[in-house]
């Protein structure tokens, strides 16, 4: 079964600008009545890391009445970094995923949420259990899967490495993160096609940056290698600051929609999806 996740809490946060929090609130709504299996719609972290995000609190309370009355059948993620951000998040009942950034590079570990990798285990552990005791599922997507600029050790087996501690620590769902915007169709053709057979109750997701030109032949490989989860933000917005082509964005979810609807159908509120495109137009224009 295809995941589609959007992701505006990924496309927003690399703005400079504060977008009004009721913007935000009115963005998000209309994006839950696209049908989207999971929206990827804030973070509970510092302020000061992420002021976009320092709002956090009041946008999920304002969206907690759609779940009460069931009127939407999209899950909620939120990304954590550390335990009092999980504490945080679990408040809300209605928050069905919370999202971890763990770097299979030290370095940007370090940079990312100023841990290291060791110390970044240990905390996954933890927020794990809290998960499971929540009834709540911990998405843990592998940072830097596929390279970093800081010259720290990479390679296919590293993946392969770090994939398998979260499996030993019972997490079902890694996302490999292509944060540089740098994977090509041969490394992601090598880490799917690896990891998906070797954990059939694991869902493994991509996270891609790209160009819009290298947007097609990142998707055509992970699907061929058996990826069924895939992240996008509408119009491509946001992606990877460390990336030196400022072409580099997230997948655009336009893109995305038409890429797997070539594989096999599926089924989107596509003037409900309009709606949310004008919203997106005059939020990040």
């Amino acid at each position: 079964m295809v995941h589609i996740v959007e992701c505006p809490r990924d496309a927003m946060q690399g703005k400079t600008e504060f977008v009004p929090t009721n913007l935000k609130i009115e963005y998000l709504k209309k994006l839950l009545k696209v049908g989207f299996q999971t929206l990827d719609f804030t973070s509970f972290v510092s302020p000061k890391a992420i002021p976009q995000m320092a709002d956090c609190h009041e946008v999920t309370k304002a969206l907690e009445s759609i779940f009460e009355k069931n009127e939407t059948n999209t899950k909620l993620l939120a990304i954590v970094a550390n335990q009092r951000g999980a504490d945080d998040a679990l408040q809300y009942p209605h928050i069905s995923y919370l999202g971890f950034p763990f770097s299979i590079s030290e370095t940007f570990q370090q940079r990312n949420t100023h841990q290291s990798i060791a110390q970044a285990t240990d905390i996954v552990k933890e927020i794990q259990e809290k998960c499971q005791k929540a009834n709540r599922s911990l998405v843990v997507y592998l940072s830097m899967g596929f390279g970093n600029p800081y010259n720290d050790q990479w390679n296919t087996e590293i993946l392969e490495y770090y994939a398998q501690k979260m499996v030993d620590l019972g997490i079902q769902i890694i996302s490999l993160a292509d944060t540089l915007g740098n994977a090509n169709p041969k490394d992601i053709t090598s880490a799917f096609s690896s990891l998906v057979p070797k954990y059939p109750n694991c869902e493994f997701g991509a996270h891609f940056h790209a160009t819009p030109q290298t947007q097609v032949e990142k998707l055509s490989a992970a699907w061929q290698s058996g990826c069924r989860r895939f992240d996008g933000a509408l119009l491509g917005f946001g992606g990877c600051p460390f990336a030196d082509d400022h072409l580099v964005g997230n997948i655009n979810t336009e893109t995305l929609i038409h890429f797997i609807n070539q594989q096999e159908p599926i089924s989107l509120d596509m003037n409900a999806y309009q709606e949310a495109v004008i919203s997106a137009i005059g939020i990040f224009n």
